[in-house]
């Protein structure tokens, strides 16, 4: 699909790459300097809706650089502009509701590196956009790095062909435990009051369960959930057939509060989730936030994380189906 709209100009930021033919991420930005304003963006969004929709999927992600969006309240009317469903978040990260359909983003300690990862990609429903907001640039660090999941399974499969085919057919499977009450210390911290919305254990064991989710409760007030088998890739329609590096294997295996392993219960080598992650890093795409930067990313293409940071910075996000 060609570039074709006279209402945004591309233009360009520090860290982008051409993937496959594609650039990512693909800057557009205001055609000329007196429609750089909210009233204008919008306005060009809802005229172009299916053509911005394709574009998110075709170069996975879009950035709107150098409009004058302020707040979340123009975050939303964005997010609005495009009569996607809304998803609510569900996870272990620590977060606010500010207005209509946006909330904080993670708001665990800014000195901790966020692992990419596809959100909500262990549950039955994700969303299928993730949209961000820098409302606060930070003054150093504090990326949101992203990568084209597929370039991850490709690599996989040249180094470790085997063993991607084995985890593909057993599945994984993965262990992660909230804990009794919300700590804001860490960027896992969210409490299972919170993340099922419910103080009733046994109406969080339901919704747990509507999740895909076992659960099993512990002494000292936290739950310890059970998900599995679930998929190492995945194959999203109008995707060009890539296989998705679809999971959150580097991010959970063998940390304090998670685990992850083959849905058998056999152990996965160390050395193997080792150079996933550096296969991750090497493929991963970095630039950094300017104030009012809006960046849409397809969920089910790229994985996202974000990198230590001074403060300040603020970054608001939306979730759609």
């Amino acid at each position: 699909m060609e570039y074709n709209c006279k209402e945004f100009k591309v233009g360009k930021c520090e860290g982008e790459k051409l993937v496959d033919g594609e650039t990512l991420p693909l800057v557009l930005t205001p055609p000329e300097p007196n429609k750089n304003g909210i009233e204008s963006l919008l306005e060009t969004l809802k005229n172009n809706k299916e053509w911005f929709d394709d574009m998110v999927t075709k170069n996975s992600a879009v950035l709107l650089r150098g409009f004058d969006v302020k707040n979340a309240v123009e975050f939303n009317d964005i997010v609005e502009a495009f009569d996607w469903e809304d998803i609510r978040y569900v996870g272990p990260a620590p977060r606010t509701h500010i207005h209509g359909r946006i909330w904080t983003a993670n708001e665990g300690p800014l000195s901790e590196f966020i692992y990419y990862h596809h959100e909500m990609v262990l549950i039955k429903e994700f969303p299928k956009k993730v949209i961000l907001f820098c409302e606060i640039p930070p003054p150093e660090g504090g990326e949101t790095p992203f990568v084209p999941s597929f370039k991850v399974t490709e690599k996989m499969l040249e180094e470790f062909p085997e063993f991607v085919e084995e985890v593909e057919a057993k599945g994984l499977k993965y262990t992660f435990t909230a804990l009794s009450n919300d700590n804001t210390t860490s960027m896992r911290g969210r409490g299972w009051q919170d993340a099922f919305a419910t103080n009733d254990q046994q109406e969080a064991e339901k919704r747990a369960r509507a999740l895909g989710m076992d659960v099993e409760w512990l002494e000292n007030g936290g739950v310890k959930t059970i998900l599995g088998p679930r998929p190492l890739t995945r194959v999203f329609e109008g995707r060009k057939g890539r296989r998705m590096w679809f999971n959150t294997l580097v991010g959970m295996y063998g940390k304090e509060l998670s685990s992850a392993m083959m849905a058998d219960g056999t152990e996965i080598p160390a050395n193997i989730v080792k150079r996933c992650e550096e296969i991750i890093e090497e493929e991963s795409i970095q630039f950094k936030w300017q104030k009012g930067d809006v960046l849409f990313l397809d969920n089910y293409a790229t994985l996202h994380g974000r990198r230590p940071s001074s403060a300040p910075r603020r970054v608001l996000v939306a979730t759609c189906k």
